[in-house]
């Protein structure tokens, strides 16, 4: 019985979800991201925000069987680009698929900020920030794919949504260093490490066969742990944001398209300063699957019968 209702799931799901288990995803694309601070005073309701030198990347994405790996770098060629010297943006990402488990590990280091305020904008070029993170999540509903939306490893053939908790996790360190507009010399260290549970909803609309727009988001609740070079450590409530859209063009083995994220991590710094952290993502992209070599897939059958006689 337990045989035959597989079997039936796996039939359902071939009607929503197109898989290439036997193809390599590769992509090039354009992305802009980065991540930014925004410190507000609840004494003076003062705001300053550490954004660093923003950059436009170029890079390459492979993806197979759930596993992908992306590597970005900034061009000079590119207008943003022209004032970098001195300046650092670096990003790199790896998302897996495990049934119905997603896995999100990212990185994010930075050197190159502007600290603003009402008053005046200062550049501060040996400023630098360092993030390490991700998250862990799981897909409800077994005819939604979430990777159509990010690895075009496979294709949603009908409408489905889905509920998608999340455990998101984040260390953060960030050294501001440099000549302040009043003249004063800043040096100050923060380390910070984020927690959250956040439940969300995602749903992927497939208008047209080749079409595939794809929104949805999350909100959830967590604690942060913050220490500070001048003050004391302390552990408050963490609230987080996330919204993402896409949008796909899939036909025969070529895909182009674009998505967009926004996370958003609410915390307090110190007992006087809340803070807003912020990681905007925007890629556009162009790709094809191609034929996996051989003993590429007789690597990965390995793998996989290992994997299934250890859970047996």
């Amino acid at each position: 019985m337990v045989a035959q209702e597989s079997v039936q799931d796996s039939l359902q799901q071939e009607q929503y979800i197109q898989k290439f288990p036997d193809k390599i995803t590769g992509r090039l694309f354009y992305i802009n991201t980065y991540n930014s601070f925004e410190f507000s005073s609840r004494q003076t309701e003062e705001t300053v925000s550490l954004t660093p030198n923003k950059q436009n990347k170029i890079g390459a994405k492979v993806s197979f069987r759930g596993l992908s790996l992306s590597y970005s770098f900034a061009p000079d060629f590119m207008a943003e680009n022209k004032d970098n010297d001195d300046s650092r943006l670096f990003n790199i990402g790896l998302r897996g698929y495990f049934g119905n488990w997603m896995q999100n590990l990212e990185l994010y280091s930075e050197k190159g900020f502007y600290v603003e305020n009402d008053m005046n904008q200062v550049y501060l070029p040996r400023t630098k920030s360092f993030k390490i993170g991700g998250s862990t999540g799981y897909i409800f509903n077994q005819n939604f794919s979430f990777r159509a939306i990010t690895n075009q490893d496979e294709k949603q053939l009908r409408s489905a949504g889905t509920f998608l908790p999340q455990l998101i996790y984040y260390y953060t360190n960030y050294k501001i260093r440099g000549t302040g507009g009043g003249g004063q010399e800043i040096d100050e260290k923060y380390h910070s490490v984020d927690i959250a549970i956040s439940p969300g909803y995602y749903y992927n609309w497939v208008p047209t066969i080749n079409l595939l727009l794809s929104a949805g988001g999350s909100a959830g609740i967590g604690v942060n742990f913050s220490d500070g070079s001048d003050s004391e450590s302390l552990t408050s409530m963490l609230y987080d944001l996330n919204f993402r859209g896409a949008i796909n063009y899939d036909f025969s083995d070529f895909y182009a398209g674009a998505q967009y994220s926004y996370l958003i991590l609410n915390h307090n710094t110190d007992r006087s300063t809340y803070t807003e952290d912020n990681i905007p993502y925007f890629q556009a992209f162009i790709g094809y699957r191609f034929d996996a070599p051989k003993k590429v897939l007789d690597i990965s059958d390995d793998v996989n019968e290992k994997i299934d006689s250890i859970k047996n």
